[in-house]
This record gives structure tokens, sequence and C-alpha cells, in this order.
């Protein structure tokens, strides 16, 4: 899953307009900015094997920090509660807390069984809706116009900035999400963890977007 976890950060707006979207990409994306380090570090580990899924060439054979249900849970609540205590704001941190969770939940739907519900468990679930090409287009799909609808009715541009910043963002994140499905595969290991790192810059784009949209109903296009 890529571009529903963006989705729940837009929508995510309409239900705490005083969240920023790029503390909600922050929250929805937290297993995977992390993961990515966690590999560098060599505390988790995948395999890149061409085939095991039709969308993803990946096999997480080992990532329990990150993406457990048990590690999901405590991270949920980690940032959630860190929310709270910056903000004081009840709503926003239950909000962000859950944009945490989320994340397992749509990875839960689309990952083969392989996502680990407490660390140094053998029980692995996923529905494996990455084994459809077409399911996972039209999941994906429909969250992100969803979200991005969403979005757009919650919030409205006070600036030319904020029209740029979020459509460029909306067709970067559809074009590095058609990339992921149907380029090669990643070269190695390594790379996918480097690479990885550069989604911190995308919670640095929602606050940018953030800082030139306003909250509150924009007309329809």
């Amino acid at each position: 899953m890529f571009l529903g976890h963006f989705a729940v950060a837009l929508a995510a707006k309409k239900a705490a307009p005083k969240v920023s979207l790029g503390t909600m990409i922050l929250s929805t994306s937290f297993i995977d900015l992390l993961w990515p380090l966690f590999l560098i570090l060599g505390l988790e580990h995948v395999r890149v094997v061409p085939g095991i899924t039709v969308v993803a060439p990946l096999d997480f054979y080992d990532y329990p920090l990150t993406h457990s249900l048990l590690a999901t849970m405590g991270w949920s609540l980690l940032v959630g509660g860190a929310y709270w205590m910056l903000k004081k704001n009840r709503r926003g941190a239950i909000i962000v807390g859950l944009g945490v969770l989320s994340h397992w939940i749509l990875d839960f739907i689309v990952h083969r069984p392989d996502l680990p519900l407490l660390p140094g468990s053998d029980t692995r679930v996923g529905l494996g809706l990455w084994n459809s090409l077409a399911g996972t287009l039209v999941l994906e799909g429909v969250l992100f116009i969803g979200g991005v609808f969403l979005f757009r009715r919650a919030t409205k541009s006070t600036n030319r900035a904020g029209t740029v910043s979020f459509w460029s963002l909306v067709v970067f994140l559809i074009i590095v999400s058609l990339a992921n499905i149907f380029g090669p595969p990643p070269p190695d290991t390594s790379a996918l963890g480097y690479v990885g790192l550069s989604m911190w810059l995308l919670v640095a784009w929602g606050y940018w977007i953030d800082r030139n949209r306003s909250s509150g109903e924009a007309p329809l296009p």
C-alpha cells in the first residue's frame, strides 16, 4: 500500500482541521519512515524476490519492530501521546494516533501473510490483495481520490503556492505509485533502505502545503 496511506492523511484534515498535513503524513507513514532506517541498521530485513506477489517484489520476512501489530499499536500510542504533549489537542492526538494504526490495517489488506502479530511470533497475517493488480489499482485509486476530495473540501488555498504545492504532490504520488508497481524491482536491499529514507521529504512537503492553505470548505472546481 502506498497511495492509501496518503489518502488517510489527506482525509484526516476533515476530521482534525487543526492537525497539519505534514503531521498526518508523518503519522500514517510512520512505520514506513522507521523501516528504512531499521533496514540500514540491520535491525530488520527484507529480500527482493520478483514474482512473490503480482504487485510488490519484496519478501518482508523480518520486520517485527515496525510492522507487527503489537509494535504498531505501541508506535500509535507513542506518536499520538507525543502530539498531545506538544499541542494539548486531544482530538488531534487521537486522530494522529489512529493514523499510525491505520497503516497496519491497510497493509493487512494488501500484504500476503507476512505481517507478524507480535515480535517473535510465527503467526503472520495478510489478505494478499497484492496478488491482484486490478484489485490493488482499484482500492488505491478509490482511497486516494476520496482523500484528495476530502482534503480539497476541508481546505482552501491562501495563495498560488497553496494550489501548486498540493496538486504537485498529488501528481508526484501517483507517478511514484505507478513506478513502484510497473517499474523494475530495486537492485538490492541497501538501495531500498536509502531510497526509503527520502520519504521524510514528503512530510516536509505536507507542512509546506499546510502553510499555504487554510481550513474551511473550498468550492468544488
